[in-house]
């Protein structure tokens, strides 16, 4: 099924040296001058597939400020073209959209009513680029957003690879940031306005960076305890747990309300209302400040230093 409408502060000292040098070094290619910080809870669009997922926007919206509210389209692995394009398939359209929060992504965006947008461009996102024409969709989303609300932000929502990556699963994040999320994507799409990102690979990178030189922190040893487990016990390689779900909504809380972290609640409830694993107090301060640090440290998120 497919509905279509036409278009209508606190940093830990060392955290910097756990930093990859080349998203130190790569980032500052956007040089606007910061976004002023929203007065208020925002209504926030989520665009995208299992890598934003049911539950994130729903711990986002547990700390968020008064008066936020959400609402979502998501598939199955979905690249923003097929979210747009009224001919191509959506993958997995009637699960990932049996939930409340669902709006259909072309009447939503393009009605004015979100102060906010968050667009996720598909995995992998070299494929993205060279085969479903991610700058130009983005664009083209952008330009929706804004179609009736001129002061609509819109954000491209930076995700991350599979941890067995051929190429190293930090190799990548490092590299593709301003390679390919910044430089062959969000640039190129500024014809529409401001895009911001939203740079969960960094903050992630950086975290697993923090937790594995220290041997550990609270429930998470290393990478993968960010991920899921599959129903046989194997690791799944890509798909976040209520850990890494709990550190992503951190980072978009960060960059669309331009408010530290620090000091957030971290007993968290998923969507369905259940009791989310608990990062514990150790790990929560440490993702607290590593998601401060990397988003406050890159002018292209909008958020002032």
């Amino acid at each position: 099924m497919k509905i279509w409408i036409g278009a209508g502060a606190v940093a830990l000292a060392g955290i910097v040296a756990v930093l990859a040098p080349a998203a130190q070094a790569g980032t500052r290619q956007s040089a606007a001058a910061p976004d002023t910080a929203p007065v208020g809870g925002l209504n926030v669009y989520h665009l995208g597939h299992s890598l934003v997922g049911r539950d994130m926007p729903a711990m986002l919206a547990q700390f968020a400020p008064d008066g936020h509210s959400y609402h979502s389209q998501l598939g199955w692995g979905t690249p923003l073209r097929a979210h747009w394009e009224p001919d191509v398939e959506i993958n997995g359209f009637d699960t990932e959209n049996a939930h409340p929060a669902f709006r259909p992504a072309r009447i939503a965006i393009g009605s004015g009513a979100f102060d906010a947008v968050v667009l996720t461009e598909m995995v992998e996102i070299e494929d993205a680029i060279r085969h479903h024409d991610s700058a130009r969709y983005l664009e083209k989303w952008a330009t929706l957003a804004r179609s009736n609300n001129a002061g609509a932000r819109v954000y491209l929502y930076e995700t991350w690879h599979q941890l067995d990556d051929p190429k190293g699963w930090l190799e990548r994040i490092d590299s593709d940031y301003a390679a390919l999320w910044l430089g062959q994507v969000v640039q190129p799409a500024q014809g529409a306005g401001a895009v911001r990102i939203i740079p969960a690979g960094q903050v992630m990178a950086a975290l697993v960076r923090r937790v594995e030189a220290a041997g550990g922190v609270g429930p998470m040893q290393t990478r993968h305890d960010l991920f899921r487990r599959n129903a046989d016990g194997t690791q799944d390689m890509i798909h976040l747990n209520d850990l890494g779900n709990y550190l992503v909504a951190l980072t978009h809380y960060a960059v669309l309300y331009h408010r530290t972290p620090v000091g957030l609640p971290y007993e968290m409830r998923r969507a369905d209302g259940s009791a989310a694993v608990s990062v514990g107090p150790a790990l929560a301060g440490m993702m607290q400040e590593t998601v401060w640090q990397v988003v406050s440290t890159r002018p292209e998120t909008g958020v002032a230093p």
